[in-house]
């Protein structure tokens, strides 16, 4: 009896591709951590700065939807290897970089990175039966938590190298490390990839012509399903940026102690991607974009109201101004975290039941599908925190950056809201517990 290639290699596939995205992801943002250091010595203004990050958080969303439909057509596992192969030189340029202009050209090329997560999800998904796609795929989206690599790492690693670097100077010192660092392991992984996983790869858009694999786009529920994304992963990446410094300005913390807390954010809306995942299996994922939505409504509109107080004007002999206190309203930083972390908790489960939904309705066209998606996401993150900063410089109230998710996150709530209604009215009630798995003509979003 021949042993099913697809179950020799899932495993492999799985743990090496999820691996690889960690350290990819970590790669990806790196600046975020890695900007204080570079500000210092390169005396740079905070603008400049946040350009460093940004043109590496550009060029890893612009490409997600092409990487995808490679991963599709020629097979994830040599479209990995190469993606971290490409990576590895930017990244050791990077920790070689004297100039501003030098890093900001391998800022974008160590971007590429971020582009991994679209042949990651097309790659896992060509390996796994329907009834395990959404938790293997959440369990690769738990990369994601490479986010915080870099800020659990990155600050002991410069204090411990001397700047003047190792081995007579060929290992860089200080925030140089870092990258350097990266690219050793990004070379192994790469390596690691192509040895162990299985060299006769699954390719679901092979000999497909390329406009056949972009048809799905023109259907107008792969936009809805970007918008998902935007709450529960761009939103994520700005939260991941902004909290900080929203705990330093708005609570007086130090930033130790901030990133500390954002990390509390970080980690349930990374790891529970593979929870997320099985519950998507298990109830549908339109079921538990309910959840999630319903319960970020609740958490959003309550980190949105501004701490304040109500005086009424009632005049009493014992005072005569008139001047009373009658309610009074402020979230303390105790209250702040554990709502962020509920939001936390909503975005890890909600990534992978959005994730979920491509290979249920478009099971030969993840990449193409799930690049777009991946794509709009992440630009979501590029996008939200200006528009954090806007509407603050606006109305000068710190919570209005959660005023804006609630509202993005309400609008995402109704269209989904609208979708299944209509898709009811239009057939059977019967229907109602298969909404996930019928790509039914009635449902026109």
């Amino acid at each position: 009896m021949t042993s099913n290639p697809t179950e020799k290699g899932k495993t492999s596939v799985l743990v090496l591709s999820s691996i690889g995205f960690t350290l990819m992801f970590a790669v990806w943002l790196m600046f975020g951590v890695l900007g204080i250091p570079i500000r210092k010595e390169l005396g740079l203004t905070d603008v400049r700065l946040s350009w460093l990050a940004a043109i590496a958080i550009l060029n890893g969303s612009f490409w997600r939807l092409l990487f995808g439909i490679l991963a599709d057509r020629f097979g994830g596992r040599i479209v990995f290897t190469l993606l971290v192969v490409a990576t590895i030189f930017p990244s050791y340029m990077v920790s070689r970089a004297a100039t501003y202009e030098e890093l900001m050209v391998w800022a974008f090329f160590v971007g590429l990175a971020g582009n991994a997560f679209s042949v990651g999800v097309s790659w896992t998904s060509a390996w796994y039966p329907r009834e395990q796609k959404g938790f293997a795929l959440g369990v690769f989206g738990a990369g994601n938590v490479g986010a915080s690599v870099t800020k659990l790492i990155g600050p002991a690693l410069i204090a411990i190298i001397p700047a003047a670097g190792l081995a007579g100077g060929w290992i860089p010192g200080g925030w140089r490390f870092v990258p350097f660092l990266y690219c050793l392991l990004l070379a192994l992984t790469a390596a690691a990839i192509w040895i162990f996983t299985p060299k006769q790869d699954l390719k679901p858009g092979a000999d497909r012509p390329v406009l056949e694999m972009l048809n799905p786009l023109k259907h107008l529920r792969v936009w809805r399903f970007s918008l998902y994304y935007v709450v529960v992963f761009g939103a994520y990446v700005a939260l991941s940026v902004w909290l900080p410094k929203y705990y330093v300005d708005v609570y007086g913390m130090e930033l130790k102690q901030a990133a500390l807390l954002t990390a509390l954010f970080i980690f349930p809306a990374s790891l529970l991607r593979p929870v997320g995942g099985y519950f998507s299996d298990k109830f549908g994922a339109r079921r538990m974009m309910y959840w999630v939505f319903g319960v970020m409504l609740a958490a959003t509109f309550l980190l949105s109201l501004p701490g304040g107080k109500i005086i009424l004007n009632v005049p009493t002999s014992v005072e005569p101004s008139g001047q009373r206190e009658a309610f009074s309203f402020a979230t303390n930083a105790t209250w702040f975290t554990i709502l962020i972390f509920i939001v936390g908790i909503c975005m890890g489960v909600g990534k992978a039941a959005v994730y979920k939904y491509i290979p249920e309705y478009f099971p030969g066209d993840v990449g193409a599908v799930g690049g777009l998606v991946g794509m709009l996401g992440a630009l979501g993150g590029f996008f939200l925190p200006p528009m954090f900063a806007s509407v603050y410089e606006w109305t000068f109230i710190p919570q209005s950056t959660f005023f804006l998710m609630f509202l993005l996150t309400a609008v995402s709530f109704g269209w989904l809201h609208l979708t299944v209604i209509s898709l009811l009215q239009k057939a059977s009630p019967a229907l109602e517990n298969q909404l996930d798995f019928n790509d039914t003509p009635a449902e026109a979003a």
